[in-house]
């Protein structure tokens, strides 16, 4: 009886900084390791094996030759566990030429992988069936029109295009090499806050950084300052306004610099609220406008990929297990006594995580999850195991970043073992 293991989202390849593949020693492994096992099993790898979005200065089949030149060792390893587990991948949005082009089958064929150029498949698991898609179709911005068509390109295309592969080829050029992580910014929504964080931590000029440090620290203590003035000026209360005054008299020369700081604090406070108005009206209208063209304010059901996973159970009794990726988020639930699985990615993940004080950029925090889901058939029932290929967390935050903020805690826990009975 055959068992199935899980992987998706590897994305690799692309221009420039894109080829560099953080995970591809663990991958190595994890397929050295399927090499070796006795089990009749099938390696299913759901979606967006591949960057090929990403190549912007290629086109056609010579990506696929770029890949080989790039990544020898993992094809001679896809080979070599081809030979003793099936290895099967589906297309996902950002490989979707691989269910455009006839031609991929053939490449990939020669490195025994098996391509099934369909958006969804089933795998038969005793006396049930498993229900295989990469996702793209839920999201709005990714879903592919006319499955098959080499010409049919979802918004997410042009985006990719024109912004993310250039990130790529810029990436060199910061300070740091942080642009490669593009891909790693989930939702795509809070790429604009990732660069802002970026910029403050890593390409300003550190004089001016250090410099507008003070100003940004004490903002909200500026704030409540402000508020004692009021109370102050108005009638309300005076003892809090003359308790901080003796206070700053007492610090001498600190408490000088800190009134100073305060004061600018302050007048900046008053200029932003004075814009506020005017700025309100006009990003509203922003809004408005690029909702008329489906770019922001879409209505949003609540998790579509469960309400995907709902209509498939009930339109096919038999499926007892929903399997899909695209959002880079793993998880295993239970939904009417059967399993809905998301298989996560291997790129980087970040984590944005508020600053202790101050009014800072908030951090993303950077980690690796390198997840795969193996399911079987047991005593009737459907056994699905989650596990993580180990990989410490990189360590390359700023001295700053790491002072002013403090490592989220892990996302929710997977448990190892689930059953699902139905």
């Amino acid at each position: 009886m055959t068992t199935y293991y899980f992987i998706s989202d590897l994305h690799i390849g692309g221009d420039e900084a894109l080829r560099d593949v953080q995970f591809e020693p663990e991958l190595l492994g994890f397929l050295e390791r399927l090499e070796t096992t006795d089990e009749d099993a099938e390696l299913i790898i759901n979606g967006d094996t591949f960057g090929l979005w990403e190549f912007t200065e290629l086109e056609g089949m010579a990506k696929f030759d770029a890949l080989l030149e790039r990544y020898p060792e993992l094809f001679e390893q896809l080979r070599a566990t081809g030979e003793n587990v099936q290895i099967t991948i589906i297309p996902g949005n950002h490989d979707y030429e691989l269910a455009a082009h006839d031609e991929y089958v053939e490449r990939l064929a020669e490195w025994n992988v098996t391509l099934e150029q369909d958006v969804t498949i089933t795998r038969s698991v005793g006396e049930h069936d498993v229900w295989i898609e990469h996702g793209m179709q839920e999201d709005g911005h990714n879903r592919i029109p006319d499955f098959g068509n080499p010409y049919a390109n979802p918004l997410g295309y042009f985006v990719n295009r024109h912004f993310t592969s250039k990130a790529g080829q810029l990436s060199d050029r910061g300070r740091y090499n942080w642009l490669r992580d593009i891909q790693s910014v989930t939702p795509m929504e809070r790429i604009p806050e990732w660069v802002v964080s970026n910029y403050f931590y890593r390409e300003m000029n550190p004089l001016l950084r250090y410099a507008s440090l003070p100003f940004l620290l004490t903002f909200n203590v500026s704030l409540g300052y402000l508020l004692v003035v009021l109370l102050a000026v108005t009638g309300v209360w005076s003892a809090p306004l003359l308790a901080v005054h003796d206070l700053l008299f007492e610090l001498g020369v600190v408490g000088s610099l800190l009134d100073a700081v305060i004061a600018v604090n302050i007048a900046v406070t008053a200029l932003l609220a004075v814009l506020a108005v005017p700025l309100y009206v006009y990003v509203r209208d922003v809004r408005t406008t690029l909702g008329r063209f489906g770019l922001f304010g879409l209505p949003e059901r609540t998790d579509p990929y469960l309400d995907r996973a709902r209509s498939v159970f009930e339109a096919n009794p038999d499926v007892a297990a929903f399997v899909y990726g695209h959002t880079h988020r793993a998880s295993v639930r239970r939904l009417d006594g059967r399993a809905v699985i998301n298989t996560g990615t291997w790129l980087k993940r970040f984590t944005p995580t508020a600053t202790r004080l101050g009014l800072l950029p908030p951090v993303f925090h950077p980690s690796f999850r390198l997840s795969y889901v193996r399911l079987r058939a047991e005593d009737g029932a459907v056994l699905v195991e989650y596990d993580e290929v180990d990989k410490a967390n990189p360590s390359e935050l700023s001295v700053l970043e790491r002072l002013v903020s403090k490592r989220p805690g892990r996302e929710s826990e997977i448990p190892e073992e689930s059953v699902f009975e139905r």
